[in-house]
């Protein structure tokens, strides 16, 4: 299995108050921290340097050798037990977030291997002339991973509409990619309801945050 050059996170707090917005910049912090032991190169946006604990969502661009087991072992719900420090006499004392991969930046860019394509001929119709209805041209181009499909026939060079099929499924795939995020980012208010009931990868305890 070809492993990844890079990775990303999305580190959210749903519809969470501000405590789960502080538990947010917490985990960064413990996530740096583990990533750096690792050897491993951790970028955040917004920066963790001088972010507010107003953030309620952090993308994270992991990148090295092993990024894939270190995001599976944060992949998930982030519990914090801790008496809340923006309201003192409130009763509640568990705070969640959650850690959710986002879509390879290579196929949201559209970005197609040519090991993922299959192409066909197909006779072109239309008007154009004798000459034109008797060569297959016409290219229809099919990404095997997503099943997606394009035909290109405006072209009489069959390499030109090749080329041009290529484009119509980069602009299909980079358009589905940034749906699916959206979707993800959209989802957000629906999100902290089921970070609450899953059951935690992680739990950290009090103002300093530590692991148990």
């Amino acid at each position: 299995m070809t492993k990844n050059a890079s990775l990303r996170l999305l580190v959210t707090s749903g519809d969470g108050p501000a405590e789960c917005r502080l538990a947010i910049r917490h985990t960064l912090g413990a996530m740096e921290k583990a990533a750096k032991k690792l050897g491993l190169s951790m970028v955040c946006d917004p920066e963790i340097s001088g972010m507010s604990s107003d953030a309620a969502s952090v993308e994270v661009t992991l990148s090295g050798s092993g990024i894939e087991a270190f995001a599976k072992s944060w992949h998930g719900t982030i519990k914090w037990t801790c008496q809340s420090p923006f309201r003192p006499n409130h009763k509640r004392q568990n705070w969640f977030i959650g850690v959710f991969e986002l879509p390879p930046l290579s196929e949201e860019r559209g970005e197609l291997k040519p090991d993922e394509l299959r192409f066909e001929t197909l006779r072109v119709g239309g008007p154009g002339g004798q000459h034109q209805n008797k060569t297959e041209s016409a290219v229809r181009a099919t990404h095997v991973p997503t099943g997606l499909t394009v035909v290109a026939r405006d072209e009489r060079s069959q390499h030109r509409n090749k080329q041009l099929a290529v484009q119509r499924l980069q602009e299909k795939l980079a358009g589905l990619s940034v749906t699916e995020e959206d979707r993800l980012r959209r989802s957000q208010r629906q999100l902290h309801h089921e970070l609450e009931r899953g059951n935690p990868v992680r739990c950290f305890k009090g103002a300093r945050f530590k692991e148990i």
